[in-house]
């Protein structure tokens, strides 16, 4: 127990640590000539002082140990014997609760070789490794480290780069003059402050859904009764109660804590995990999995061998027995707000967010998971009001599997787009969510049934407005399908009204005139003495598409939209850049990144330029490359409003 509790801390360190911490090593790269087909790999790393690396050989159950993996093995070349290293100190650390073997202030390993291929001229190799120190610890899961047979030493990232990757790589640079006249005024952190309310309100939204699951609500009263008999004293049992509702919390607060560890090793890691096309496509696969296990066909439960284990840890007592008792109640619930936690995950990795609102989410979800055993315990006279459990409770699974399903339809609809299938039209993903929405209404009035519901002797009040709710949703989406209504309410979640079965005027939003690469863009803006508006933007962004739908659209807003170029730059275009426009782009820190998609090329032209990952992300540039105003996001009417026309009155 006393491991897992060292673990738990040092797991929040080490995530803590990820932001922001330079560099705990440097690696050099050279070889020696053995023959003229073989050769010694010599890798070199130096350490910061107080920091160790870790062997490659350490006991199962313990640190990370350092792992190399050679591109190419048995293609251009193949290893003789095993990579061997340099003297390693041991020592007895208790996190570990074991004896490991390390290295301090410099390790050297070395590999043979021989080359299959004698027109080899560099080999790559890929490092994984752990360093700490007395408080924490950092993980590289992949550094590229490049050994060039032509010469004898070379740095550790470093890679040939071609003249024309150089010439490409400095186009993204659009050096711009006046950057810190407007960039260090930017409104982000406002918006983010926004932001991250909402996530916890929706999170929160989430987990009050999750008590009315009847996975959850049972387990109210059984709780809050063991706590407060069980106990000596009823002051000791509320104040274990208010211990069991801090530990939900605090469980889903550590879910999302590896998330800022992807977040930190590159800005723009989430933003790629969420529009990953077959990631997208395996989410729609598990949302619809979901929805038919809360339809009642089968059921969805992690190993019970957990349960079982957390259960037994539970009657430890104490500190430690509350918490594997609210670590037993998030597992054994899982069928039932896995669904939920799955939307809530997704929805933060493709915000501008990012960890910080799933974070945010999480510990919403929590903590309105925890509050009903808490106020419980402090007034069990009220688990009288509760409602029994019964049938109503298989009724809100059944609508949450109707809704699973149309989250799902948003999943494939962002692979869709961002790889241009055109599976998922607009028309098409509005006609899905009809015959989605008209089911739901036609088992709220109990005209379809399912295995586990129970014989309906008469309409609750609750599957009532459930009914009539879907029943005007279905006719306000019909209208909007046929009738080509403004459908606000699915801002961000319907694809765009460009992308259409139907021929539209342009295949930009609103049917203004844009540009998709930024070359030909400026170079419009020159021919029109116009200013250029800068919106990098993306396929599955939601915000993205409620801006463009609910702000652009206003008369007054549009009208000064005109008055731009406007540039759309979609980050998460995952369409192959011609072969002559692909190129190997050099970061700051000496790794190499290669840009083959449009996506990845807008992304980095973002990056480089202004220091961020998010979307929305709107830019005012002067054909001079002088910013015009402070960058701007997801924001309100009027707010942008004035955005735009302060930036047009700079503009000369």
């Amino acid at each position: 127990m006393k491991k897992h509790l060292f673990l738990l801390l040092y797991i929040i360190g080490f995530t803590t640590l990820s932001f922001g911490q330079e560099s705990t090593i440097s690696w050099e790269t050279s070889i020696t000539t053995q023959s003229e087909t073989e050769y010694t790999l010599i890798f070199k790393a130096s350490l910061k002082e107080g920091w160790h690396l870790y062997s490659q050989h350490v006991p199962e159950g313990g640190p990370l140990a350092t792992v190399f993996t050679f591109e190419k093995e048995n293609i251009d070349y193949q290893l003789i014997d095993k990579t061997e290293e340099s003297i390693t100190h041991s020592s007895y650390e208790e996190i570990f609760e074991m004896e490991t073997s390390y290295f301090e202030k410099q390790a050297i390993f070395k590999q043979k070789i021989k080359l299959l291929t004698p027109e080899t001229q560099s080999i790559q190799v890929s490092a994984a490794y752990q360093t700490c120190d007395d408080q924490a610890c950092t993980f590289e899961p992949g550094e590229i480290l490049t050994f060039n047979l032509t010469d004898k030493v070379i740095a550790a990232t470093t890679k040939n780069i071609s003249d024309q990757s150089i010439k490409l790589s400095q186009g993204l640079d659009l050096n711009i003059t006046n950057k810190s006249e407007f960039l260090e005024s930017t409104s982000d952190n406002k918006s983010n402050k926004k932001g991250l309310t909402t996530i916890f309100l929706l999170g929160f939204f989430g987990g009050l859904i999750a008590l009315l699951t009847p996975c959850v609500f049972p387990m109210i009263p059984l709780t809050v009764s063991f706590f407060t008999k069980q106990s000596a004293t009823k002051k000791k049992g509320i104040s274990n109660a208010l211990l069991y509702g801090f530990f939900i919390s605090f469980i889903y607060l550590l879910l999302s804590l590896p998330f800022h560890f992807l977040d930190s090793l590159d800005p723009e890691i989430l933003n790629n995990i969420s529009t990953n096309v077959w990631l997208n496509v395996v989410f729609f696969i598990i949302f619809i999995i979901f929805a038919f296990s809360f339809f009642g066909y089968f059921e969805i439960t992690l190993p019970h061998s957990w349960s079982d284990k957390m259960d037994s840890a539970s009657d430890l007592g104490g500190i430690i027995g509350t918490f594997f008792m609210a670590l037993t109640l998030a597992i054994v619930s899982f069928s039932c707000t896995g669904p939920i936690l799955g939307s809530l995950l997704v929805g933060a990795l493709s915000s501008d967010g990012g960890a910080m609102q799933l974070t945010f989410g999480m510990v919403g979800f929590g903590t309105a998971l925890a509050l009903p055993f808490t106020l419980f315990a402090l007034f069990p006279n009220w688990l009288n009001t509760l409602p029994k459990s019964g049938g109503w409770l298989n009724t809100v699974k059944v609508i949450l599997g109707f809704l699973e399903i149309a989250l799902a339809l948003k999943f494939l609809s962002n692979a869709d787009m961002v790889q241009h299938w055109g599976l998922l039209k607009r028309e098409v993903f509005i006609g899905a969510w009809i015959i989605i929405f008209t089911g739901l209404a036609l088992y709220a009035f109990g005209k379809i049934k399912f295995p586990h519901d129970t014989a309906l002797k008469r309409l609750s009040l609750g599957r009532k407005l459930t009914g009539i709710t879907s029943a005007v949703f279905t006719i306000y989406l019909i209208s909007g399908l046929f009738f080509n209504t403004s459908l606000s309410l699915l801002s961000g979640f319907a694809p765009p009204k460009f992308y259409s079965i139907y021929k539209t005027k342009t295949d930009c939003p609103l049917d203004l005139n844009c540009f998709k690469d930024f070359e030909e863009g400026l170079a419009y803006a020159k021919e029109q003495n116009k200013p250029i508006l800068l919106d990098f933007t993306g396929w599955a962004c939601v915000n993205c598409r409620k801006m463009e739908e609910n702000v652009w659209s206003d008369p007054q807003v549009y009208a000064e939209l005109e008055k731009f170029v406007l540039i759309s730059l979609y980050v998460d275009d995952r369409k192959q850049l011609p072969e002559e426009q692909q190129f190997d782009f050099q970061k700051p820190n000496g790794k190499i990144k290669s840009i083959k998609t449009i996506g990845s090329k807008w992304a980095t032209l973002q990056t480089i330029n202004f220091n961020t990952a998010s979307q929305p992300f709107y830019i005012q540039l002067s054909t001079e490359m002088e910013l015009l105003n402070h960058p701007e996001s997801y924001t309100d009417t009027k707010t942008y409003l004035t955005w735009l026309k302060d930036g047009l009155s700079r503009n000369h």
